[in-house]
């Protein structure tokens, strides 16, 4: 008796001890991303690997736990987004959620965050809904925004004498959101708005679009678009000489590398943009992107540097409250300032918007450009805080009420 009481002794010691060295449930991040539509080479494999190496950096545990992601395709879909975030949330297989892409797949993502009381990292999506009417305590929106965008490109060009607008925009709440956030500005700083055209998601054929907006005679002809219809709309905007004739400018309001490579430098050239960041800034962003490029085959595009921001600055909110929960964590990333590689002593305003410097960018000439990744020049920058409405013009009451 004596023997089996010790030996069931023993097995009791043995599985206590196992249980204390047993190894910590990861800390797990949630990336939902385009992994197999048209976005995917501007979020996607770069998007996961960006919060890998913020992670990396990080030291790669919180809170004593070793910090994980799991990934998943939202096709571009809302409700699958929604429904990815919001299994695994129920199920309390991550912590927070990060990425979204598109607009409409962020706030079905965002709203799944808010239920549950836990953080979303938005870093691919440009509507300011998100600092607006959709502000949260479960939101931080990294990044850019569509009114950064416009505060960037309508000023500079305007004062080049470049005062009537017309818009060839994506039919779907990002593309109007782009136009929404132009029109008015270019009015306020005495332009003139003289058209638009709306044309389908994943357009093909430009022709009609292209040619009510040569006719307009409009100075600067936007594609408010992203994407493969950036690039369709640019590479028959060239057949018809637009924005190379000297008559007419092109400008989009969203431009990615991978648009510029998809089209060509000689299509593409001349062409304006706005943007928070580019690979080629600084010693510490090409320092960043060697990095980055090893991994993927490619340089970052803004929306992989906001996703390692995002995922870094959120671990750090962790890191300093212990917690998870949306109102304590968000509260602690906007009193820590935004340090990395690419910021320096950046706020986080109380409605949720990160306020990162923007430039104005406009795409190099093939003669210009030394390598297949040297395709911008940087003309001119915004502090962050001129960039972005103010919070007093927004429509986040929570903030305005200082909550």
């Amino acid at each position: 008796m004596i023997k089996m009481l010790s030996a069931f002794g023993l097995a009791a010691l043995t599985g206590i001890a196992s249980a204390q060295n047993a190894a910590p449930a990861p800390f797990t991040i949630g990336i939902v991303t385009d992994l197999s539509s048209m976005y995917s080479a501007v979020t996607g494999k770069g998007s996961i690997e960006a919060a890998k190496m913020a992670i990396e950096d990080f030291g790669g545990k919180v809170l004593g736990r070793p910090v994980d992601i799991v990934t998943a395709d939202h096709q571009n879909k809302p409700d699958v987004a929604g429904a990815v975030a919001k299994k695994w949330l129920e199920e309390g297989t991550v912590q927070a959620l990060a990425e979204g892409t598109g607009s409409a797949t962020t706030a079905a993502m965002l709203a799944a965050a808010k239920a549950k009381n836990r953080v979303m990292l938005i870093t691919g999506a440009g509507s300011p809904i998100f600092t607006n009417e959709q502000c949260s305590d479960s939101g931080v929106h990294f990044g850019y925004d569509t009114n950064a965008l416009a505060r960037t490109i309508v000023g500079p060009l305007i004062k080049q004498g470049l005062d009537t607008w017309y818009f060839v925009t994506v039919d779907y709440a990002g593309g109007h959101a782009l136009q929404s956030s132009i029109s008015p500005l270019v009015q306020k700083l005495g332009g003139k708005v003289v058209g638009s055209v709306l044309h389908p998601f994943q357009a093909t054929d430009f022709s009609s679009y292209l040619l009510q907006a040569q006719a307009s005679k409009a100075k600067v002809i936007v594609a408010a678009n992203a994407g493969g219809d950036t690039i369709n709309t640019m590479k028959q905007a060239a057949e018809f000489q637009i924005g190379q004739d000297g008559k007419q400018v092109m400008a989009t309001s969203l431009l990615y590398l991978a648009d510029i490579r998809g089209m060509g430098l000689p299509i593409a050239q001349k062409l304006y943009a706005g943007a928070p960041f580019y690979w080629d800034m600084n010693d510490a962003t090409r320092a960043f992107t060697k990095r980055f490029q090893q991994r993927t085959g490619f340089v970052p595009e803004m929306t992989h540097a906001a996703t390692y921001t995002g995922v870094l600055h959120y671990l750090k909110a962790v890191q300093a409250t212990g917690s998870v929960e949306a109102r304590t964590v968000t509260q602690k990333m906007k009193e820590l300032p935004v340090n990395d590689f690419w910021n320096s002593n950046v706020q986080v305003r109380a409605d949720g918007r990160v306020l990162h410097n923007f430039y104005l960018v406009q795409v190099k000439s093939p003669a210009e450009s030394k390598s297949q990744f040297d395709l911008l020049k940087i003309l001119s920058e915004v502090r962050g805080e001129d960039a972005f409405p103010a919070m007093a013009d927004g429509k986040c009451a929570a903030a305005k009420e200082g909550k």
